[in-house]
């Protein structure tokens, strides 16, 4: 295979360094280890395909050299599947020569860029970017600076992390909270059937009364409200959280209020591109109520 490559300096406050640019081989690139962002088979991605296959891939993905051969996706892997489904086998690939936390940083900084990030996603990338700065900030001050852009002994790590990503430090410690949900329950957050703030007092769970918690909103059809999910948080911190009081908490009255919740995505097809949320709104609540008279008008 031909070596298509190019140099280029980029400059920074402390150094120049020089990055290179090379066709690579898909089946040369890997995913980052613990990649907490989901490549998802959607309309978004079917979108990306088409654009790919038009314009050719505008935006080199970014890489580091794996351990084992290759090169490990640091940036671009919703582009390298992209490209996968598109048919090309070669694709434009900065290479950078990181150390692990710099390139985890990196990673997360890149993907958050994103729209529609997931709860689950926000959670496990702000895990991972904590843990990164938490041990840069015990190297030397000078490379702190340059890795990340500040001193992190001035700030704690939590408040550099949510002045960087435009968070609260109790924002960022809720998402953070979310990766001691079990799977099915996070899957849950992230499709909107329970709320945030039940979700961080399930967290406080260990995994056999989350499951039994699972067992009982599966069973009864029903998610816990934030005042339910108090109540089972307290009842376990005091250790008498069971079966039995798991299905009194759940089964406690709710108010009637319908909450109806359908798929960005599953709506967007109905819909210009161009229009926001609070058109697609509008258009919706003139259907139904189109709907409601042609219902209600008395047959002739």
């Amino acid at each position: 295979m031909e070596d298509k490559r190019m140099n280029i300096s980029l400059t920074d406050d402390d150094s120049n360094k020089s990055e290179e640019i090379k066709a690579v081989s898909l089946s040369e690139l890997k995913p980052f280890v613990e990649q907490p962002f989901k490549v998802l088979i959607d309309e978004d991605m079917n979108e990306l395909v088409e654009s790919i296959q038009q314009h050719g891939v505008l935006s080199p993905i970014i890489a580091r050299p794996h351990k084992d051969g290759g090169y490990e996706i640091l940036s671009g892997h919703r582009r390298a599947k992209a490209c996968e489904l598109a048919g090309i086998k070669e694709v434009p690939v900065i290479i950078k020569n990181l150390d692990d936390d710099t390139a985890t940083i990196l990673l997360v900084d890149s993907n958050l860029q994103r729209e529609n990030i997931l709860p689950s996603e926000k959670a496990y990338a702000y895990q991972m970017k904590l843990a990164a700065m938490k041990r840069k900030a015990g190297r030397p001050t000078k490379e702190n600076y340059v890795q990340i852009g500040h001193n992190l002994t001035e700030k704690t790590s939590r408040e550099e992390l949510s002045k960087e990503i435009g968070e609260s430090p109790t924002q960022v410690q809720r998402y953070i909270r979310l990766t001691n949900l079990i799977d099915p329950i996070l899957d849950m957050v992230d499709n909107k059937q329970i709320a945030m703030n039940a979700a961080v007092e399930i967290s406080y769970l260990g995994s056999k009364e989350q499951f039994d918690v699972l067992k009982t909103i599966e069973s009864e059809e029903t998610s816990p409200t934030i005042k339910q999910a108090k109540k089972l948080h307290r009842f376990s911190t005091d250790g008498q959280l069971n079966d039995s009081v798991i299905l009194s908490i759940m089964q406690e009255h709710k108010s009637n209020k319908v909450k109806i919740t359908l798929k960005e995505d599953r709506l967007r097809k109905y819909f210009p591109k161009a229009f926001t949320v609070q058109q697609m709104e509008e258009v919706i609540d003139k259907l139904l109520a189109n709907w409601a008279r042609k219902r209600n008008k008395p047959e002739r």
